[in-house]
């Protein structure tokens, strides 16, 4: 590995004073003089039809500025991350139980509470459409009729509920089927659950009244993606709105969209008065944008010796009543039900389907760990079933450098052997085990995202160093990152640089922190500003020092003139002529890197026969990666990856009823994990130099969560031979599970 002086070392956050103090600004704390408070008003119904809506109490009450129903915002524009389906409040129809069906700014919360109390409303209850499976069916009702008015999204020639499908192919299926001494099949489910940040979203508008322009305050990561979706909803030009800087309180994937925004928007227009809307949790849980249910449907057929012949996947999306909750209306997570496997035989199939759910979002490494779930399960069952260990099943089939997987994509610096190998060696997966005990393997890859960034930096006469920056950072590291970009590149004390945070109007588009793109994107970036800032110094010393292009060179942080053997540190160079220098680069490096990031994982279990209970004894990781930035922050990302991804192996689960109502709507009924969960964590770096950037990185906030799951679920398979086919793996499954087969 390079050695760097700061790049590789430890360095704090350089936010963290600023919320351990708290003097950092969220959304929430955010107040102007006359500020409303706006409420929304939820359907109690799945699926119903608005037949009256009566708010002449609600708009009589003292305090009360402003009722707004779905009639009064008929010529809004529908919104959504890049596909247009969600309406700002429900007008003559609402698809789930949540949905807005009308909103009140007040003087404060109370008064809007009693507002939304006195809105009366009669509803024609219709039968809802929950399962994904039958909402397929051709004869199911189409809960979407106008879909070819909506933008984004390719026009259907027969109406459906599935609003998108995706096929991939390779080989012959059928051919490879007929090669196969075995040939299994089955059924995997996920279940929704939230992201379970702190902060619950926020946002506070204000229209001004000279010029027109909206002012937006929002814990959004992804402020121009949001501008745009608010911008679609108001009916006019993006650069009507500014999106100005707050903190935000942990996201995890949820808080890329608009959800709250619209409707604040409209408040504001219609009051000529700020107005403010904090979420509580009974709307986060009952009202959100959770991790999607899917249902994944895997078979595969395979030799006496081991080796896959054939594979296919139907990955099936539960994307509740609207698509555009989440980019492209869609999630990944399809070719992860194939795996990093050699499969030269392969189909791989998604359908995304309109039920009437709460509409799902993103989570981290969205729709990857319910289709690595489906696939670590499925083909450790395939080895067991054959009698095969689980371990050198998967050594068998692999990819290795130069071949392609099961969706036909070929890694660069491929390392799923080594990585599956390193766990396995340091878990101790072949010792010897108590009884009841296991111990379950799972491996995943998520390649480095991409994305647009911008990054200035100025070297002020009086010392100062200053990066700007658009990115809104939610709890990554990202300002840690571009400080200790500049900091390595100018040999300059870290502590000695500042981070200024523009607003929305610095830039036209902004990619945000999402898809594990923040550090490959902005270390470019900002190594990029650093090496043309340094090139605008050498020109400060041509211009008043009268030294040669030719013979100037950097070496640390003096530019020198190699002949006459003189130097001047840059920092003297900038204070002795009083000129401030700066530099800002652009990169556009939106296409996923062909460098992917392997995580193997062993998880260690003992489970009581009698009632079903799983303990998690220990769990092992190993990392193939490249060049570690921060080590904090990196083993920070792991740590709390496998968190999160035991809740979701474990005990996470965002339930619904018969009737379509959320009805986990508190902490104390949505559980979720804590430190204390958390067994003894082992990590295995393999290091390399293979990466992207100028740094050779790779991505580390979501490959480690996804085979987390899986290897649980494999582990409780080995301890007392019951496959759990549905997350998560609770005591009341696995009880039920033993009991059968006894």
């Amino acid at each position: 590995m390079v050695a760097y002086q700061v790049i590789g070392k430890p360095l704090g956050r350089v936010d963290g004073a600023e919320k351990v103090t708290g003097t950092a600004r969220y959304a929430a704390d955010i107040i102007l003089p006359g500020t409303l408070y706006g409420m929304s008003l939820k359907s109690p119904y799945a699926h119903a039809r608005i037949k009256r809506i009566d708010t002449t109490a609600a708009k009589a009450l003292p305090g009360v500025h402003a009722v707004l129903t779905g009639e009064d915002v008929r010529d809004a524009g529908k919104w959504g991350r890049m596909v247009k389906d969600v309406p700002v409040i429900a007008d003559g129809y609402v698809r789930w139980a949540g949905e807005r069906v009308a909103a009140v700014a007040a003087d404060d919360e109370d008064i809007a509470s009693q507002a939304l109390d006195l809105i009366d409303i009669e509803y024609e209850e219709l039968t809802p459409i929950l399962d994904p499976e039958e909402a397929m069916k051709p004869d199911a009702p189409i809960l979407h009729p106008d879909f070819n008015t909506y933008q984004g999204f390719r026009p259907q020639e027969t109406p459906s509920n599935v609003y998108r499908r995706t096929h991939y192919e390779q080989g012959n299926v059928e051919q490879g089927f007929a090669e196969a001494d075995f040939v299994y099949e089955a059924t995997y489910v996920t279940q929704r659950r939230h992201q379970g940040y702190l902060e619950p979203q926020a946002i506070l508008v204000n229209i001004d009244k000279d010029d027109g322009r909206v002012h937006v305050w929002l814990c959004s990561k992804v402020p121009h993606n949001t501008r745009e979706s608010l911008a679609t909803a108001a009916r006019l030009p993006e650069d009507n709105f500014l999106f100005h800087h707050v903190y935000i309180g942990g996201d995890f994937g949820g808080k890329g969209n608009s959800r709250n925004t619209p409707v604040a928007y409209y408040l504001a227009k219609a009051t000529g008065r700020p107005v403010k809307v904090v979420s509580d949790y009974l709307e986060e849980f009952g009202a959100g944008n959770p991790q999607h249910h899917t249902i994944s449907k895997l078979k595969t057929g395979v030799k006496k010796d081991g080796t896959i012949t054939a594979h296919t996947v139907m990955y099936i999306v539960n994307s509740g009543a609207y698509a555009g909750f989440k980019p492209g209306g869609t999630i990944g997570g399809a070719n992860q039900a194939a795996g990093p496997y050699r499969i030269p035989n392969c189909t791989v199939d998604s359908a995304f389907v309109y039920t009437n759910n709460i509409p799902g979002g993103f989570m981290r490494a969205p729709g990857e760990a319910q289709g690595v779930f489906a696939a670590e399960s499925h083909f450790d069952e395939v080895a067991r079933r054959m009698g095969m260990d689980p371990l050198q099943f998967r050594l068998k089939n692999l990819v290795r450098e130069g071949e392609p997987c099961a969706f036909g994509e070929a890694f660069e610096h491929c390392r799923a052997i080594e990585a599956m190998q390193a766990v396995a060696n340091a878990s101790g997966y072949n010792s010897p085990k108590a009884p009841n005990v296991g111990r379950g393997l799972a491996i995943g890859d998520r390649g480095t995202g991409g994305g647009e960034g911008t990054t200035e930096v100025r070297l002020y006469p009086d010392g100062r160093v200053v990066i700007g920056t658009p990115i809104f950072d939610q709890g990554t590291g990202t300002y840690t990152t571009l400080v200790q970009v500049v900091s390595e590149e100018l040999h300059v004390d870290p502590r000695d640089i500042e981070i200024e945070i523009w607003n929305s109007d610095a830039l036209p588009f902004d990619s945000g922190v999402a898809g594990s793109r923040a550090t490959r994107v902005n270390t470019i970036s900002a190594h990029q500003a650093t090496e043309d800032v340094k090139q605008e110094l050498l020109k400060l010393a041509m211009r008043h020092l009268g030294w040669p292009e030719d013979k100037l060179v950097w070496h640390g942080d003096e530019i020198r003139h190699t002949e006459l053997e003189e130097a001047i540190r840059w920092q003297d160079l900038v204070s002795q002529y009083g000129e401030t220098v700066q530099a800002r680069a652009h990169v556009n490096e939106t296409a996923r890197s062909h460098i992917t990031s392997f995580a193997a994982q062993c998880a260690e279990v003992s489970v009581d026969p009698e009632t079903g209970e799983v303990k998690l004894l220990k769990f092992t990781s190993a990392h193939d990666i490249g060049q570690i930035v921060n080590p904090i922050g990196h083993q920070g990302q792991i740590n709390g990856s496998i968190l999160q991804g035991l809740g979701y192996a474990t005990m996470e689960e965002l339930k619904v009823d018969e009737d379509g109502r959320v009805t986990t709507l508190s902490f104390g009924d949505y559980k979720m994990p804590t430190i204390c969960d958390l067994p003894p964590l082992t990590t295995v770096l393999l290091e390399s130099q293979a990466g992207v950037g100028p740094y050779n990185i790779r991505g580390i906030g979501e490959p480690p969560i996804t085979p987390v799951a899986p290897a649980i679920a494999n582990a409780v398979r080995d301890a007392v031979g019951v496959r759990i086919a549905s997350l998560p793996v609770t005591a009341e499954k696995v009880y039920e599970a033993l009991r059968s087969n006894r």
